[in-house]
């Protein structure tokens, strides 16, 4: 018998299949496989789409593995995602039961309560993602018991990838750095009527917008504009996320991060912690 996990953001999902064995001393159970899908979003996507994309790519991935009979023993899903609200995650619990019809037990929650656990199990906190969208709670341990909305990658997520990658385009074509711009459209291969086009003519423009942040990673060290740029994304974030859990708890509380933007950006991340007088407990790459 198997348990499959899954933490989902808005570009890919990471699902972990382990035995249903008893832990070991140290807590640990044995991993059996894992694999990614492109990101499942049940606010955003249409069943159909979330259907053909466990159809096509996850049982297509576990078949390829060699483990097609696993997927029969697949006795428990946890499926943690972005846009799993309590409106939408019925429809993806539906959908997961049909592809696994053995699963006696299928919850899905919401990726910032996954995150959570993985960065304080059972001690209280501010947990934080930021990935290519951002998302932040106070968490009590056990449940979140405040979660300031994040408005997505137009009205809000303050120091995501989709924003840091907007507001990076914005400067460079309308700000004090035109003169990157050649360096810019020559190793991306984009000119500014290709980012017009992907930003508001094709589809996931945030996943685009986050795309960037490779390019944006590889001269923070060469351009101190791009350095300062990513850390005031990073202080937006505290300003208008993080300052309004303090408030609610009689203690400062833990601040930690979970996320690929948060994990590759943690010099800027710190040094916008420190400039708003917080200090983080915890950075992972992923929850899992």
């Amino acid at each position: 018998m198997y348990t499959l996990t899954a933490d989902s953001g808005s570009t890919k999902t990471t699902w972990l299949l382990t035995k249903n064995s008893r832990p070991s001393p140290s807590g640990e159970t044995e991993e059996a496989s894992r694999f990614t899908t492109q990101g499942i979003n049940p606010f955003h996507m249409s069943p159909s789409d979330m259907r053909r994309i466990i159809s096509d790519e996850l049982l297509a991935a576990i078949v390829k593995d060699g483990s097609a009979d696993i997927a029969k023993s697949i006795t428990r899903i946890h499926f943690y995602g972005a846009g799993c609200t309590k409106e939408k995650s019925p429809i993806l619990k539906d959908i997961l039961a049909s592809f696994f019809p053995d699963a006696q037990t299928i919850t899905v929650d919401s990726d910032m309560l996954g995150a959570a656990k993985a960065l304080f199990a059972d001690q209280p906190g501010i947990a934080c993602i930021l990935g290519t969208g951002a998302n932040s709670c106070l968490y009590d341990g056990k449940q979140i018991v405040s979660n300031i909305s994040p408005m997505g990658y137009i009205l809000g997520d303050e120091g995501s990838g989709a924003v840091i990658g907007k507001t990076f385009l914005n400067a460079l074509y309308k700000g004090q750095h035109r003169d990157f711009i050649p360096t810019f459209e020559k190793e991306t291969g984009l000119t500014l009527p290709d980012i017009i086009n992907k930003v508001y003519r094709e589809p996931l423009p945030n996943r685009f917008l986050a795309s960037l942040a490779p390019f944006i990673k590889s001269h923070i060290e060469d351009q101190e504009w791009i350095a300062q740029h990513v850390t005031q994304c990073f202080r937006d974030f505290f300003r208008c996320n993080v300052s309004h859990y303090q408030s609610l708890t009689p203690h400062p509380s833990s601040v930690g991060f979970v996320g690929s933007i948060a994990y590759h950006f943690r010099e800027q991340l710190l040094q916008a912690a420190a400039d708003e007088g917080y200090t983080v407990s915890k950075i992972l790459k992923e929850p899992l």
